[in-house]
């Protein structure tokens, strides 16, 4: 089977270096999965933006929300989690950037399913999730 296909959600006015650092770390680990980039590149009329990522997302096995200290004002993380839950695409979280289990969380992500940015940890939530939504 190929490597899954993971769609990564995260604040982008305050945790794009942490994006950079897992995207490029996530290369190097025994991790099988392969993210693609497919966050926006421009600033896009809301309901344009909703569709390209409601597409983009419907392609992928997963979302991993790469959660901050300031997730509470991510209203566009909040968005993409219920896209995915929409496209029955399955979500889980990666504490970043000092954020840990006292931190804010995006509306709609399980904090039991919120983990610490730790590749073994990462790899058995890929495995456990490769089970279940639309990966079945």
């Amino acid at each position: 089977m190929a490597n899954p296909r993971v769609f990564i959600s995260f604040d982008f006015d305050h945790n794009v270096t942490q994006k950079h650092l897992f995207v490029g770390q996530s290369k190097n680990s025994k991790t099988p999965f392969s993210i693609e980039d497919w966050s926006s590149k421009s600033s896009l009329p809301q309901d344009q933006w909703e569709s390209l990522i409601k597409t983009k997302i419907g392609k992928c096995n997963m979302l991993i929300v790469l959660c901050g200290k300031t997730m509470a004002s991510a209203t566009g993380v909040s968005k993409e989690i219920a896209m995915a839950k929409e496209k029955d695409v399955p979500v889980f979280g990666v504490y970043v950037d000092g954020a840990n289990t006292t931190s804010n969380l995006p509306s709609g992500l399980q904090r039991n399913r919120t983990i610490a940015w730790d590749w073994d940890k990462i790899a058995a939530a890929i495995d456990q999730l490769m089970g279940e939504g639309k990966n079945k």
